[in-house]
């Protein structure tokens, strides 16, 4: 049946003047998990400091954690801040001494080798740093590190180094580089941007598996395909690639191209993304509902749910509310018996939540 001229005018008036319907907050799904706090022992003598850096091992039961030197910034420390825990909490090897400033995102590819980037977005930063995040400041002096990825051996030999000391911009990279994420095929994926300034990079870069740069996609907006601080990253069993666009309160899905698929907001502020073998996914939302965020009426916390059909079925919730920092975790992940680990940046510590009995 045709629709008449008018008709068809009117509906298009009322599709471009009626605004899309807002994703209510999910904050009512039932919470199955009971917190252990203390669980990891870290060497005699040191503290937590912050954390965003979680990460299971091959084998599904150990854990990596990389944390900022009993500090917010491992600038002026040669502590080690890359550390292997057993199932148990027993600290099994550490190392990465004086070679970051921020420990922000962490993997474990296929070979067990483990990847980690320095954000560098703490302090220490060196020339790369500008007000709030954003266009780079004059040099104070020549910055010997920060802004890079790293990758290690299970045993911590340093295999590669992605990025220059110091950072770089535009061509360049990394300006405060959040993620970093390795595809089945060995392709490595890096979300770039920690900042909603004007001029701020946001950005996913996409290598090779010897490190030579294939493309970018993205950039600073609100649209299909912009980011504002893609924060975290993960892979699905499908291929697809999950961005953390904490800025824009919402989860993008694109294809190992850039290409744009879909947007969740259901899953809230997404500060970290966590998909396991059976795509059951865990997204860490730190700041919303703080005195200083945005994106009021939704709760912190962890959701968990489901990455073939974006249900939430789940609900960590974070025990303090609207605070001026952040106490909630801001990187998750969750071993092979289903045991969910949380990394605090404002709580400063590494939370295991395990099922109710």
């Amino acid at each position: 049946m045709r629709i008449p001229l008018c008709l068809s005018v009117f509906l298009l008036l009322v599709t471009q003047v009626v605004p899309a319907q807002e994703v209510q907050p999910t904050n009512s799904q039932p919470n199955p998990y009971q917190t252990v706090t203390d669980w990891a022992k870290l060497p005699e003598g040191r503290t937590w400091g912050s954390t965003s850096a979680v990460e299971i091992d091959r084998d599904g039961r150990s854990i990596w954690v990389a944390e900022r030197c009993g500090a917010n910034s491992c600038a002026d420390s040669m502590l080690d801040s890359i550390f292997h825990f057993d199932a148990q909490g027993k600290l099994i090897k550490s190392f990465g001494g004086g070679l970051l400033i921020s420990p922000h995102g962490i993997f474990v590819d296929r070979d067990g080798n483990v990847w980690v980037t320095d954000c560098a977005c703490t302090g220490g930063g060196g020339a790369a740093r500008g007000a709030a995040g954003g266009a780079a400041a004059a040099p104070a002096a020549a910055p010997t590190k920060g802004h890079q990825i790293f990758k290690f051996s299970p045993d911590g030999k340093l295999l590669m180094t992605l990025g220059k000391a110091g950072g770089g911009r535009d061509a360049e990279f990394f300006f405060q580089p959040n993620d970093v994420l390795v595809a089945p095929n060995g392709d490595i994926f890096v979300s770039e941007g920690h900042s909603s300034a004007a001029g701020a990079t946001a950005r996913v870069l996409k290598f090779s598996r010897d490190g030579k740069l294939i493309k970018t996609f993205g950039k600073l907006g609100k649209g299909p395909g912009e980011f504002d601080q893609p924060h975290a990253l993960a892979m699905d069993s499908r291929g697809r690639l999950f961005v953390g666009d904490r800025g824009n309160n919402r989860i993008q899905i694109v294809d190992l191209d850039g290409n744009f698929l879909a947007d969740w907001k259901q899953f809230s502020r997404p500060s970290g993304i966590f998909i396991d073998r059976n795509d059951n996914i865990y997204v860490a939302d730190s700041e919303s509902e703080s005195v200083t965020r945005n994106h009021d009426g939704w709760k912190r916390g962890i959701r968990i749910g489901s990455a073939k059909d974006g249900s939430v079925t789940a609900f960590i919730p974070d025990p303090v509310e609207k605070t001026t920092g952040t106490s909630a975790a801001e990187g998750v992940a969750a071993d092979a018996q289903g045991n969910v680990y949380g990394a605090e940046v404002g709580g400063r510590a590494v939370k295991r939540y395990v099922k109710k009995q």
